[in-house]
């Protein structure tokens, strides 16, 4: 194994291990808003599933030669590699369930993508168990959806989440593929997509799913190019506060975008901070 080729799997290992970690207490937050409890034991299952996929990773990256309670637990928690969707709170159950139908969606394209070129056969082995239970996320997700949806008032709400979400997950992709830096990803076969085509793959299951539950999303597929095209300013500013695009400001540049997945988001500390608190009070507990 070349040292180039060492560092890019570990690379997008750590970032596919650190996004299914911190999915975890990001699903867990909006459990909590279940309306009954066998929805929050389901809930769990996806939690569950989440943890044991940030393992496969964890291990995989361990017999790669990374110390894994370091990586976990010693980081800072801005040094962890996810998608900056997951800094943004999830306050209901609505929003649970559009993220399992658009985040898991984008976990279910990367990782289906990995799992059908990967030249890393340890990842690609242990993608056949996680595809299948990433497939569970998504029934849920969709079922409640259409479930809501179908419900005006409820629809209302659902539309409203939508907004956000559905461009935070557009920029789950990464760069345009103009910008690319890390080509050693299609280089080395760890992928076999690049980002502007796996953006247009997720697209291709998400746009058509939302406008038959009759949601609202700004793209369209468009037959003259034979291609997914997205209707409104992208990049763009977001306010993560508010969770509120500003549109009216046009395109922005991907420096900035840049700029705001580096500063990480509103809930980057809460959730690695819950997930290293029980390594940190031990460890203080044995050097007392």
């Amino acid at each position: 194994m070349s040292p180039d080729y060492l560092s890019g799997i570990r690379r997008i290992l750590t970032v596919s291990a650190d996004t299914e970690l911190v999915s975890a207490p990001a699903y867990l937050r909006a459990a909590t808003h279940a309306p009954a409890l066998n929805n929050y034991g389901s809930a769990m299952s996806i939690v569950q599933d989440e943890l044991a996929h940030a393992h496969i990773g964890y291990r995989l990256l361990g017999d790669l030669g990374v110390e894994m309670a370091e990586l976990i637990y010693e980081r800072e928690p801005a040094e962890f590699k996810y998608p900056y969707a997951f800094d943004i709170p999830l306050d209901s159950w609505r929003e649970l369930v559009l993220a399992n139908t658009l985040y898991d969606q984008a976990g279910f394209v990367l990782l289906s993508d990995v799992h059908n070129s990967s030249t890393f056969g340890p990842w690609k082995r242990a993608l056949a168990k996680v595809d299948k239970e990433e497939t569970f996320h998504l029934r849920h997700g969709r079922t409640w959806v259409k479930k809501l949806a179908a419900d005006p008032d409820e629809k209302q709400r659902l539309q409203e989440s939508l907004d956000w979400m559905f461009i935070l997950t557009l920029e789950w992709f990464g760069l345009p593929d103009r910008q690319k830096r890390h080509s050693v990803q299609l280089d080395y076969g760890f992928k076999g997509k690049s980002n502007d085509e796996l953006r247009q793959d997720w697209m291709g299951h998400v746009v058509p799913f939302m406008e038959e539950v009759g949601l609202e999303v700004p793209a369209h597929f468009d037959a003259e190019q034979d291609c997914y095209v997205i209707d409104c300013p992208f990049p763009a500013r977001f306010d993560a506060e508010r969770k509120s695009w500003l549109l009216d400001e046009g395109l922005c540049g991907w420096d900035e975008v840049m700029t705001r997945w580096k500063g990480r988001g509103t809930m980057n500390v809460d959730y690695v901070g819950r997930l290293q608190k029980g390594y940190r009070a031990r460890r203080e507990a044995m050097a007392s």
